[in-house]
Parts: structure tokens; C-alpha cells; sequence
């Protein structure tokens, strides 16, 4: 699983997540993005052609070396300069706000603790800064909830960890981030692999 995780899956990834469904869920999320932005699962760079041109700065998170050497030729036509700066998003190397927003597309299926990663979203954000996800989660019918925690297991072992059924709106909510707007939908395949979660989210008061 270790070849398979560090050197199949990324390129996996690259292209499975990179089609037309996909890439109309980025441009949508990342419209608004502006100033300096943290991006956690960085990946490939497949948010990179997205970016608006009020972006200055992408400070990418990402723990996979073979993704970000699979995003070169991206990094390379990308309208701002890409610094990668850590490996975890639960331990963000960035000081207490920092950036005006993170950018966290298809990746908190994977991070370990996600709530504290999203305490570190809020950490490092400025004031007025936003979050702005993409995530698949926890299906809003009971019945492809079911079938979300009979995959989970074998989602987590040929995904790199992925998680089928996590709470997206809740793991926002104990990370102390309130979703400002929240569209949830199925995308394309079958239902327990696609439920979506999308919107943008700001800090609450503690």
C-alpha cells in the first residue's frame, strides 16, 4: 500500500479529478478568492487555472512530493506565485492572520482530524477572511448513508485514506467556522460516492 499510496495514487488523482464536473465545482468555489490564500490538499493544482486574478499569492499544503511535482507545468502558467509551505493541514506553518482566505477542495475526507484542521483554517485567517470548500460527505438520505458506512473501510484503503461519511457541516461547526453558504447535491456516479458538499464558511466568535 505504500508504493501504491505514494506513487500510483497521485497519479490516480490527477485525472480523476480533473473532468468537466469537477472543474465547474472549482471555478465556482474559487470565484471571490483574493489577496493571499492558504490551500489545503494543494494536490496537482487543479484549482491553480481557477484562481481569479485578485489572488497574489497561493500558499499550498501538501503532503504528497509526486502531486506537487505532477502540478509543475501548472505552478509554472499559474497568475500567482505558489509557495508550497507544509506537509499537514492540521499544523498549518503559517502565523495567526495571515492569510484573507483558505481554499480546502476534496481534502478533508482524508485529513486524520479534521476539526483541527479547520481550527487551524480559522487560526490563520484575517479578519473578515473566509473558507471556501468543495468536500464530498456524509449523504443527506439515510438509505445512501448506509451504503456510505458499508464502503468507508474499503474507500479508506484504495483512497488513500478517504472518508465516505464524514459530517461536513458539523466538522465546520466544532472546528468554530459557520458555513455562510452551503449547497449540498449528488455529482456525477453513484450516490454514496458523490453526495457534495460546497460553499464558503466564516469564523465564529469562540
Amino acid at each position: 500500500m505504500g508504493i501504491y499510496t505514494d506513487r500510483v495514487l497521485p497519479h490516480l488523482m490527477n485525472r480523476i479529478m480533473d473532468h468537466a464536473e469537477t472543474r465547474a465545482a472549482r471555478q465556482r468555489v474559487c470565484a471571490g478568492l483574493h489577496g493571499e490564500v492558504a490551500e489545503i490538499g494543494f494536490g496537482s493544482g487543479l484549482n491553480l487555472p481557477h484562481l481569479p486574478a485578485d489572488v497574489i499569492q497561493l500558499h499550498a499544503v501538501e503532503p504528497s512530493r509526486v502531486s506537487v511535482r505532477l502540478a509543475a507545468d501548472r505552478i509554472a502558467a499559474a497568475t500567482a506565485p505558489v509557495q508550497v509551505v507544509g506537509l499537514d493541514g492540521q499544523r498549518l506553518p503559517l502565523a495567526d492572520g495571515s492569510v484573507d482566505a483558505v481554499l480546502c477542495t476534496w481534502s478533508l475526507c482524508t485529513i486524520p482530524d479534521p476539526v483541527a484542521a479547520v481550527r487551524e483554517f480559522r487560526r490563520v485567517l484575517r479578519p473578515g477572511g473566509q473558507l471556501h470548500f468543495v468536500e464530498h460527505g456524509l449523504a443527506p438520505d439515510e438509505n445512501v448513508r448506509r451504503w456510505q458506512h458499508r464502503l468507508d473501510g474499503l474507500q479508506q484503503r484504495v483512497a488513500g485514506g478517504c472518508h465516505l461519511d464524514r459530517d461536513i457541516p458539523q466538522i465546520l461547526r466544532a472546528g468554530g467556522m459557520e458555513p455562510t453558504r452551503l449547497d449540498t447535491c449528488y455529482g456525477f456516479g453513484p450516490k454514496a460516492l458523490s453526495a457534495r458538499f460546497e460553499g464558503i464558511a466564516r469564523p465564529v466568535s469562540p
